[in-house]
């Protein structure tokens, strides 16, 4: 993929996604969004995205909340948000206090992604890892 065979790394990757890697999900997303060895496809990108999101991938969960905050639809970013900063994804928390600020999100909601994301960012330094 560094090297610039576009099409051969969607076929790896749609092999791997079928097997349910959610990182090949996610890299499917940004070859049909950027139209990197495939025909540029938007809706394709928001498959592979909610794909990736199903599996756990945090940064599609972001960006699927970022579409949905695009589209006027801020109860689901929201919920996009909060779960994906719950698996530790910064941006996510910085997203949810920036739209508090701005008065589109309750101060708890962004008290409760802030709590969720230390959980989670603590579990990675556990000395039990």
């Amino acid at each position: 993929f560094g090297q610039g065979d576009y099409s051969a790394a969607v076929e790896l990757f749609k092999k791997a996604a079928k097997l349910g890697d959610g990182e090949a999900n996610y890299q499917l997303a940004g070859c049909y969004g950027l139209g990197l060895g495939v025909e540029r496809k938007p809706k394709m990108e928001i498959f592979y995205w909610e794909e990736a999101a199903i599996g756990g991938h945090p940064k599609a969960r972001y960006n699927i909340g970022v579409t949905e905050k695009r589209n006027g639809r801020f109860d689901r970013a929201q919920r996009h948000w909060i779960i994906s900063a719950s698996q530790g994804h910064t941006n996510s928390v910085k997203a949810l206090v920036e739209n508090h600020k701005r008065g589109l999100f309750k101060k708890e909601v962004a008290d409760e992604a802030l709590r969720a994301y230390k959980a989670a960012v603590d579990a990675t330094k556990s000395p039990q890892r």
